[in-house]
């Protein structure tokens, strides 16, 4: 008889086009593993990422707003959740594998920093050398499970890492994955910033009104609409008029939003915190969780203050400075 993985295998045989990527043709872990009964690899990974404590502390992660006042603006979290959701809803339109669409979704932020993109930055200059993706995978590989790692497949590993640069190139879904971050950030950051007050509805170029829309679900409904329709013969992407509408929409952002004074106010203290924090766990590994004292001999301090510092969440980073360095008799009670 059958086990319901060998089912759910078959089945793909028969759903996923000519550019899905079947489970069943995996390249498989960098450990091997015996195959689950009832999920395939892909499934497996997606449970992995969830279960993971990386995966929970981005709940507390920022996404573009330093510590904002409400409850309804996004964090790295619901970020990654949004992600996951256009890409399946995209990756199955195209006849592909919504499981690793969904994999590499849910995975491609949990090595992301406390305090968004500017503790990125910051880390970067710190360091010498820091990409939140590459510290994705590294966190699936390595850091996770007490330094065992989460020993996802190949395809899940490769697309974490495409996220971003697109390369190297795998698979069509991770190209998916990468293009719903994309569709994700740029609609529920206007969003938030609309919000905010940071952006009027009125200041968004027209063609991004009139092409994609003037709501947040009009506007993702007629990006993810026109990518189905565009993408095809192993290519994922926009039709020539989405995509002046994409750039100009791109250009918006980054010139209303991302580099706004009023939306970044705070981001010339995260250095400043991030900083210490770093090096005095570089300096005193001795101090560090066992894991982490583990990487400082095995590989050098600076790795593990690096690996330590960027898995913290917002609060914990301004609690572990405040213990560090603020007197205790300057508190306030």
């Amino acid at each position: 008889m059958s086990s319901l993985r060998e089912m759910r295998e078959q089945q793909e045989t028969l759903i996923l086009g000519p550019y899905g990527t079947l489970s069943s043709r995996s390249r498989g872990r960098p450990t091997p593993e015996e195959p689950d009964a009832l999920r395939t690899c892909f499934q497996r990974d997606v449970d992995r990422v969830t279960h993971s404590k990386a995966f929970r502390r981005l709940r507390h992660k920022t996404q573009v707003f330093l510590r904002p006042e409400g409850d309804h603006y996004r964090t790295r979290l619901t970020h990654t959740l949004e992600v996951a959701r256009v890409a399946r809803t995209i990756a199955r339109a195209l006849r592909l594998n919504e499981d690793l669409a969904e994999a590499i979704s849910l995975a491609h932020d949990v090595g992301h920093t406390p305090f968004g993109h500017a503790g990125e930055r910051a880390l970067r200059d710190i360091t010498g050398h820091f990409h939140h993706y590459e510290q994705s995978l590294r966190v699936v590989d390595k850091l996770e499970k007490e330094g065992r790692g989460l020993n996802l497949c190949h395809e899940t590993r490769l697309g974490i890492l495409n996220h971003t640069t697109g390369e190297p190139r795998d698979t069509l879904e991770a190209d998916v994955v990468r293009l719903a971050d994309h569709i994700a950030y740029l609609n529920h950051d206007l969003d938030d910033a609309e919000r905010a007050g940071i952006v009027a509805p009125e200041d968004v170029p027209a063609i991004i009104r009139e092409r994609i829309g003037t709501r947040n679900s009009q506007r993702l409904n007629a990006m993810v609409t026109d990518a189905i329709a565009a993408s095809g013969n192993g290519a994922v992407g926009f039709s020539p008029s989405m995509k002046e509408a994409y750039d100009v929409f791109y250009e918006f952002m980054f010139d209303a939003v991302y580099r706004n004074p009023a939306a970044k106010s705070e981001e010339s203290k995260v250095k400043d915190l991030l900083g210490p924090v770093f090096g005095y766990f570089a300096a005193h590994p001795e101090v560090l969780p066992a894991e982490f004292r583990r990487i400082a001999e095995e590989e050098s301090p600076a790795r593990a203050a690096t690996d330590y510092v960027s898995g913290m969440t917002d609060g914990f980073a301004v609690e572990t400075f405040e213990t560090l360095f603020i007197p205790q008799s300057w508190s306030v009670k």
